[in-house]
Parts: structure tokens; C-alpha cells; sequence
């Protein structure tokens, strides 16, 4: 990785992981996916990076190495999190037991119950809604997750190499 300042490597993982949420909320929202059980927990470590990310690119460079080193576990764990969820899909593996969405509001009475027994369902995570290029949803949030996961990791190492004076020997020109 060339040396890209700190403080822009932070700024660039902030605007990553706002983007990111911000696409799940166009699909809910705009598109009417309905996002189940493992969807709305994919969102979380987005939702703790954006934040870390900015308050790194506001601390001093010692600081934000650290809190970008944290921002990038969170985002290796939110991978995790799309592989599992993506792997369920494929059913490589069982998904949660207890996987559904969000029906919108409750109903008043027990007849307005009923009836909405027959009209919603509740979405199952082992289930893809869409996919793009052979990728579900699930699939992208693993690749971008792991994509800003790594970028965040490896601007703090680089950060932190970049900072230490170089020690050898020989030092050219001398």
C-alpha cells in the first residue's frame, strides 16, 4: 500500500462504511427488500466504524492508528458476518433458528392479527432476496466489509511503519 495520509486512510473507511449502510437503507427503503434477523446485525459493525473512523481522523496520528486498528476488527468481524450469512444462503451450513424480519407495525386487536397472518412472512436468512454477479447482499457486505476491514488495517501499519525512523548501518549519502 503507498503511504496514504492517516487521517485520509480514516476518512475514506468513514465514507466506506456510511455508503454501505446507506445502500441497505436505499434497498429497504427505496427497493422494499425487507432485511431479516442476520441483515440487520451485518449493519452494526458499519454502524460502530463510521463513527470510529471520523473521530480517528480527528486524533492525533498514535491514537488513530489505534482506533483505526479497532475499526478494521470490526469490520473483519462484519465480514464474518456476510460469510456466514452468505454461506447460509448457499446452505453450506444452517442459518439461525429464529430468522425473521421486521413486519412493520403491530397489529390493534386480534382480528387485525389474524389477517396479517395471512399476508406477511417473515423473511428467512437462509434465503436470498437478490444477487448481483452470483453475490447476494450478504455476499457483497462480506467483500466490502473485508475490503474497508483490510484497507483500515493496513493504513494503521503503514501509518505506524511510516512514523518509526528508519535504523540501519548505512545511511546513503554519508
Amino acid at each position: 500500500m503507498s503511504r496514504i495520509p492517516l487521517r485520509a486512510a480514516a476518512l475514506v473507511v468513514a465514507l466506506g462504511a456510511a455508503l454501505t449502510v446507506g445502500g441497505a437503507l436505499v434497498f429497504e427503503h427505496g427497493l422494499g427488500y425487507v432485511p431479516c434477523k442476520l441483515c440487520l446485525t451485518e449493519r452494526v459493525p458499519y454502524y460502530l466504524a463510521a463513527p470510529l473512523a471520523l473521530a480517528a481522523a480527528l486524533l492525533p496520528p498514535r491514537l488513530a492508528r489505534f482506533v483505526l486498528g479497532l475499526v478494521a476488527l470490526v469490520l473483519i468481524y462484519g465480514a464474518g458476518l456476510g460469510v456466514y450469512h452468505a454461506g447460509a444462503e448457499w446452505g453450506f451450513w444452517p442459518g439461525p433458528s429464529d430468522c425473521g424480519g421486521g413486519s412493520g407495525a403491530g397489529p390493534a386487536d386480534v382480528s387485525d392479527f389474524l389477517k396479517n397472518l395471512e399476508n406477511v412472512r417473515p423473511v428467512d436468512c437462509t434465503a436470498a432476496a437478490w444477487r448481483f454477479l452470483g453475490l447476494s447482499l450478504a455476499g457483497w457486505n462480506a467483500m466490502i466489509a473485508a475490503g474497508l476491514g483490510l484497507f483500515a488495517a493496513a493504513a494503521a501499519l503503514v501509518a505506524r511503519v511510516s512514523a518509526q525512523p528508519s535504523r540501519g548501518p548505512h545511511q546513503p549519502g554519508r
